[in-house]
């Protein structure tokens, strides 16, 4: 897995997907600067982890896939993410190309906009322009970001309009297949005033696959009063660098949940950056890692209150078995003038193994005074009381420590408040556990 990473492609790659994707000048023109930025940018530098020989640029930049015509013609283990498939609004991307889009007459009809970003940008073209990279994730931000703005491709653009509720959640399903291959997707929700809306995002492959790497970006928008959940669930395979950057804007009195479950099983990079700018904004962020093999996880949550009464609570659960490591860094930043703020966190490592390792970092930056602030933080292996007290009851030891570990995972997975994604999850953490 250890490449290094320089730019192993040219400018005409990056004008060959704008070309694919009918995109007006001012996007390949992103695109372009992106690239020549890229050829000078450092890699994002993360706390405790070496990146320096991650495999981000040996993969083929762009594969385009045929559409499907129904989910029917998926996999069945592809399939097992969708919930609700007959009624599912779900947009499916395979690899570069989105593949499968599906929105009911009823949303379409209330004014809701679900498609891949392509599609947006030729049917709602100033929107996608004032929203794509532009206060959420900056394109020049490190070369990770650069590569992602010169080469992403498929995605999606939800849209949700002022006063609209949307009582069922969208989904959308990124399948990386193959060998060698890479999948960039870039996703923008945008709710509107006292709209409602969760979205529910699963990057998944199908078990032994070989594929190089996800670099994804989401970008949310909560504008006031609105009240935004977003799921990104990723269960990709060992030999695959997983990459996902989440931005997201809270205006006042919104509402936003972040539920983070990173289940992929090589090298991962998860980085969630939340803004409250307006007064009375709210995020929460619920994160559970699960790490086996030799799976190597950075796992940051960055929190940033602006305005005032806004309040954050942070809860990352990690398990580790086998040699796999993670870091969790929780960062609450509360910024001067944003008086009567309330910034919580917790994180929480489990070491199964002598060879496994993990770190929670909590970490409180605080330039104002009138304001409430606590952490958490604890690291430490399965407690020999449980498994003993569990084992005296005629349970094997095997059978005992996947009973700690869900106890353990659903403090947080239990809190999700969708039967249907803790049910997923649930299948994930089972599987990684059998292996």
């Amino acid at each position: 897995m250890s490449v290094e990473t320089h730019v192993l492609f040219d400018e005409s790659v990056v004008k060959g997907i704008s070309d694919k994707m009918q995109e007006p000048a001012w996007m390949l023109k992103v695109r372009q600067e992106a690239y020549q930025a890229a050829l000078h940018l450092p890699l994002p530098k993360l706390e405790r982890t070496s990146i320096d020989r991650w495999n981000f640029t040996h993969f083929a930049p762009f594969i385009e896939e045929k559409a499907i015509h129904s989910l029917a013609e998926l996999p069945d283990d592809v399939r097992q993410f969708i919930f609700d498939e007959e009624k599912a609004n779900v947009l499916v991307q395979k690899n570069g190309s989105v593949i499968f889009r599906q929105l009911s007459d009823e949303l379409a009809k209330q004014g809701v906009f679900f498609a891949d970003l392509a599609q947006a940008t030729r049917e709602n073209e100033a929107l996608v322009k004032k929203y794509f990279m532009t206060d959420g994730i900056k394109r020049d931000e490190h070369r990770l970001a650069a590569l992602h703005a010169a080469l992403n491709s498929g995605g999606a653009f939800l849209y949700v309009p002022r006063n609209v509720e949307v009582e069922v959640p969208l989904q959308g399903l990124f399948w990386l297949a193959g060998k060698d291959t890479a999948m960039m997707p870039h996703i923008i929700v945008v709710a509107e005033a006292n709209s409602r809306v969760d979205f529910v995002a699963n990057f998944i492959a199908q078990p032994g696959d070989e594929a190089a790497l996800n670099n994804s970006a989401i970008e949310v928008f909560v504008s006031d009063g609105a009240r935004v959940r977003v799921a990104t669930v990723s269960n990709l395979g060992k030999e695959t660098v997983d990459v996902i950057y989440r931005r997201s804007l809270v205006s006042r009195d919104g509402q936003l949940e972040w539920i983070v479950a990173d289940l992929s099983d090589g090298r991962v990079i998860s980085d969630n950056t939340t803004h409250l700018n307006g007064e009375g904004g709210t995020v929460n962020v619920k994160t559970v890692v699960l790490g086996t093999d030799q799976m190597r996880a950075n796992v940051t949550s960055t929190i940033h209150h602006w305005g005032r009464h806004t309040t954050s609570d942070i809860n990352a659960r990690s398990v580790m078995k086998d040699s796999a490591t993670s870091i969790l860094n929780s960062i609450t930043k509360i910024e001067k003038g944003a008086s009567k703020s309330d910034g919580q966190q917790s994180g929480k490592v489990l070491m199964l193994s002598p060879d496994a390792r993990g770190d929670a970092n909590p970490i409180l930056l605080i330039d104002e005074n009138d304001v409430t602030a606590g952490h958490a933080a604890s690291v430490g292996r399965i407690d020999p009381i449980q498994l003993y007290y569990l084992m005296s009851r005629g349970i094997s030891r095997r059978e005992a420590e996947k009973l700690i570990i869900r106890g353990f995972l659903d403090a947080v997975v239990s809190e999700i408040p969708s039967e249907s994604l803790q049910a997923s999850i649930h299948r994930l953490i089972e599987r990684k556990l059998q292996s």
